[in-house]
């Protein structure tokens, strides 16, 4: 049997939107896919090479619609192994801690949406595209058994209270104890740091029942608008009019997944009840750079 070919296309050695691609034995079959991280779903794309399988147009559709279908669940499952869970960890890892059982990652793939198969324009190939929610994957994988306290400080001046958090990561950042510099990658899981390093926001400081991303990503120029608020109108139904606006000064982990905020900047949050509720309510958003946040899925 061929080994399987994986080639992936990230913009650094850290970065976190993937395309793969795994040929069956023969390569009459492969899958190819991507993260769009702003909406938290991953893309991926069955294509059945129609001759090498045996099967001719037209007639072959309904056969090679079967293939694809066989074959879809075994290849999406090595994809699904690479996502970056948090700034350590990918699914692959809570799959060989036993965090994550294989039944339970084969039954999110097989929730997928899939789309109408469609023929490349060259007529070879058999393309069959899917759709995963990654809010699904995030709620499947285990965190703590108890909620975790977020931080309470008393500042000698009262914040202000905010309708959201915005944090600006979209430039290189210093690496922290690193003499390197990075762009700030996304994960399933991120967290937020001060310049103390205390750990100021994580998964478990969510509302019991969150449905929703840990946080929400997005770009410069959804915050940076014409607007009242300056931001998207799908920002303003996360963050509300009156969001705090952060610039991280760090970004931290082996993956650089978390950015590092002022202790200033924190205190702001977490000496303020209702905005440290906006932390349990997930009204958090990370602005990323567009190189990490709009990698395409490949194609074959």
């Amino acid at each position: 049997m061929k080994q399987r070919r994986r080639n992936f296309f990230w913009g650094s050695l850290f970065s976190l939107c993937a395309v793969l691609v795994f040929p069956l034995p023969g390569e009459d079959i492969a899958i190819s896919g991507g993260i769009a991280w702003e909406s938290m779903e991953m893309n991926a794309t069955v294509s059945l090479n129609l001759a090498s399988a045996g099967l001719k147009f037209p007639n072959g559709r309904v056969q090679g619609e079967e293939h694809i279908r066989a074959a879809y669940p075994s290849l999406i499952q090595s994809l699904l192994s690479d996502i970056p869970v948090d700034s350590s960890r990918t699914v692959g890892d809570f799959i060989k801690s036993g965090g994550l059982s294989m039944e339970a990652l084969t039954n999110f793939a097989a929730a997928a949406s899939l789309s109408t198969p469609v023929f490349s324009p060259d007529l070879l190939l058999l393309r069959a595209p899917y759709t995963l929610k990654l809010s699904d994957l995030g709620a499947m994988l285990p965190g703590s058994s108890r909620p975790a306290e977020i931080l309470r400080t008393v500042g000698s001046n009262p914040s202000p209270d905010y309708t959201g958090i915005i944090i600006i990561v979209s430039k290189q950042l210093p690496a922290h104890g690193m003499r390197s510099a990075y762009l700030a990658r996304p994960c399933i899981f991120p967290k937020i740091w001060d310049t103390e390093m205390n750990l100021i926001f994580e998964k478990n400081m969510l509302k019991s029942g969150h449905s929703g991303p840990v946080v929400r990503y997005a770009k410069e120029r959804d915050i940076f608008l014409s607007t009242p608020s300056g931001l998207s109108e799908e920002l303003v139904s996360l963050a509300g009019e009156r969001p705090l606006r952060i610039i991280a000064r760090e970004i931290f982990g082996k993956r650089p997944t978390d950015p590092v905020i002022d202790r200033e900047d924190a205190l702001l949050i977490t000496g303020n009840e209702r905005n440290r509720e906006l932390l349990r309510e997930g009204k958090v958003v990370f602005v990323l750079a567009d190189e990490v946040l709009n990698e395409a899925p490949g194609g074959n």
